[in-house]
């Protein structure tokens, strides 16, 4: 079954020159119970697609089904079964965890094990403390255990480390994976690569409002493992490194002992080794796969450092009015 269907998915904010395209014509397909990555760089429209899921806005044109139901005419159906972690969600102040849980019993019409689920996201001996004084970290357990409240059959997640120690950042894989393994279906954005490729079945990327590409992380290294990079740790660094005169060297650069080279092909790499072995004594040879990092900048341009940092102010406060 499919979790997530959208098709020709468009949104603009505004129109004649003032208007903003959001998202456009967005196919995306998310299969029942895979742990799906959602990424790009902000302004990309993944809000904007979170936000037609749940039907917090309509679409310009085009259509979206979440677990069989159309998500304008069938919204309730989809947030009763939908648990949503959204990106800076912020908590009742006055309010315990507990009485969080009930608040999100009462608005979906469902029944859920307050106790589990504060266990689960190690918040139970704060049960019934007021959140108010929580740390950043322990409102991001809060507003994941509400979005688990229910054991709704999707999960959507909108940066879930956000505010997590190492510690914590463990954990919500480990719940990711169990979740997933329950049947769940996990739908997240993330701007922590490792979080993703660590979770991840597939991914989308999102460029400019359009999609980029939809695969699984194994097959994009596939289809990208043209360029690769290999780290060459040796004794000391020649004056000469002769690597001007191997075809397929594309960058060279240089760190304390250490080669980093960029080649076009996986071939390159054996001539690389060889040239600098004639010169200096090689002690160490790293060859790393692509990493969902490099396919990211492949993808939408743009560094993954710059992604998170950059914001289309203009598709952000346009979406920010409409939907409140």
């Amino acid at each position: 079954m499919v979790a997530i269907q959208t098709d020709g998915l468009t949104k603009r904010f505004g129109s004649g020159e003032a208007g903003v395209l959001a998202l456009n014509d967005l196919d995306l397909t998310v299969e029942e119970g895979e742990v799906f990555g959602f990424l790009g760089p902000n302004g990309a429209g993944k809000s904007t697609t979170i936000n037609i899921l749940l039907n917090f806005i309509d679409p310009t044109a085009g259509s979206a089904e979440v677990l069989g139901h159309d998500v304008q005419t069938e919204s309730k159906q989809v947030r009763q079964r939908t648990g949503v972690l959204p990106e800076g969600a912020e908590v009742f102040e006055r309010l315990t965890p507990r009485e969080h849980i009930a608040w999100v019993e009462d608005a979906k019409g469902i029944d859920a094990d307050t106790d589990a689920i504060l266990d689960t996201v190690g918040i139970a001996d704060a049960a019934d403390r007021k959140a108010g004084g929580f740390s950043k970290g322990m409102q991001q357990r809060l507003g994941l255990g509400m979005a688990l409240a229910g054991d709704p059959d999707l999960l959507i997640l909108d940066e879930p480390s956000s505010g997590l120690d190492p510690t914590g950042m463990k954990e919500m894989r480990q719940l990711i994976r169990e979740q997933a393994a329950s049947g769940t279906t996990v739908f997240f954005s993330s701007h922590i690569l490792s979080e993703v490729e660590a979770v991840c079945d597939r991914v989308a990327i999102l460029s400019g409002g359009e999609l980029a590409i939809q695969d699984t992380i194994e097959n994009l290294r596939d289809q990208n493992e043209g360029v690769c990079t290999i780290d060459v740790e040796v004794d000391s660094v020649p004056d000469s490194l002769g690597l001007d005169g191997v075809a397929g060297v594309q960058d060279v650069g240089v760190a304390d002992d250490e080669l980093i080279v960029t080649c076009e092909s996986p071939s390159v790499k054996v001539d690389v080794v060889r040239a600098i072995d004639e010169r200096t004594t090689v002690t160490d040879i790293v060859s790393e796969d692509t990493s969902l990092e490099t396919l990211f900048e492949r993808y939408t341009g743009e560094s993954v450092e710059a992604a998170g940092e950059q914001t289309d102010d203009s598709t952000e406060a346009a979406e920010a009015e409409v939907v409140a």
